[in-house]
């Protein structure tokens, strides 16, 4: 059979055996069907007259070659070879293919987009909003510091117990991905807000004992969840009038964004991250191209001109 046929028998198929929305299967039939306009060119044929079988991996990665060229999206080039693995899979079960030559070709890797970073004024306004005239104001401050002051995951934060707490030493230690334990050092800033926070998670307590002793509570005097946090940063994002929207998350990129543009080496970052590959450190660390320009202008000897 064509490809052209099978075209037309998949799109039945879509129409009659499978609960797929109308824009869902024009969607289909459009990505397939600039693969088939593709191979016109390609193999200078019609598709009309090129046999399912006819088509090999080098036609597929020709076509996504061509897609990459023309400046497609990375998302839009996988979802492209997503339905045309869709369709042969059709028709080799439908004895219509005797191979699928999409499944031969790696699905191209999307790029993760960074999280928000905030500036240093922001980050230090948002740490600093949570009012220190009640419990859960010195809580809400209190891991806001050390959560900008560690480059700790939310999940790590809340995992704390207290005697995984330092204060005086300025050093908490955490369990990171793949259980790892890793001892990350905080400042200043944080240790005083941890200072304020203890004796008001005691009054908090009121003389209940909680499992574990967590190191920041609810208003129940449990354990904080990472939606809890969430939500105390949302507050914080308002009270500081930061008006872009940021995940706990963003503060950990904030952390290591400011360490970076301080001079702290990628390595020294990795480690207090806990990140098992530089790679995805480099990933986190990026500087704007003024910034850059800037340690340029200043370094360099050749930057500026000469009289």
């Amino acid at each position: 059979m064509s490809l052209a046929a099978g075209l037309e028998e998949w799109e039945r198929h879509l129409v009659d055996e499978r609960d797929v929305s109308p824009h869902t299967r024009k969607a289909y039939l459009d990505d397939v069907g600039r693969f088939l306009a593709f191979l016109s060119g390609f193999a200078g044929r019609d598709p009309a007259t090129v046999g399912a079988d006819e088509v090999d991996v080098l036609a597929v990665r020709s076509w996504l070659a061509a897609l990459r060229a023309e400046g497609h999206a990375r998302t839009s080039i996988v979802r492209r070879l997503s339905a045309l693995r869709s369709f042969y899979t059709f028709l080799q079960r439908e004895g219509l293919a005797e191979s699928n030559p999409a499944r031969g070709v790696a699905t191209p890797r999307t790029e993760k987009s960074l999280p928000v970073s905030l500036s240093v004024p922001e980050a230090a306004a948002v740490v600093e909003a949570p009012p220190g005239d009640s419990e859960l104001g010195l809580r809400d401050r209190a891991l806001l510091e050390l959560l900008y002051a560690t480059g700790l995951r939310v999940s790590e934060l809340v995992g704390l117990s207290l005697a995984d707490v330092d204060v005086p030493g300025r050093q908490a230690r955490t369990i990171g991905k793949g259980r790892k334990e890793r001892i990350v050092p905080f400042g200043e800033k944080a240790a005083e807000a941890l200072a304020a926070w203890l004796p008001a998670r005691l009054a908090l307590l009121r003389g209940r004992r909680v499992r574990g002793e967590p190191l920041f509570l609810n208003s129940r005097g449990g354990r904080l969840t990472d939606r809890s946090v969430r939500r105390v940063l949302d507050q914080a994002l308002a009270a500081a009038e930061v008006s872009r929207h940021a995940s706990p998350h963003a503060l950990r990129h904030s952390f290591a964004t400011h360490l970076l543009s301080a001079g702290a080496d990628l390595r020294t970052i990795q480690e207090l991250l806990g990140h098992a590959s530089l790679a995805t450190t480099q990933k986190y660390t990026h500087l704007d191209v003024e910034r850059l320009m800037e340690v340029y202008r200043k370094a360099h000897p050749k930057a500026e001109g000469e009289d």
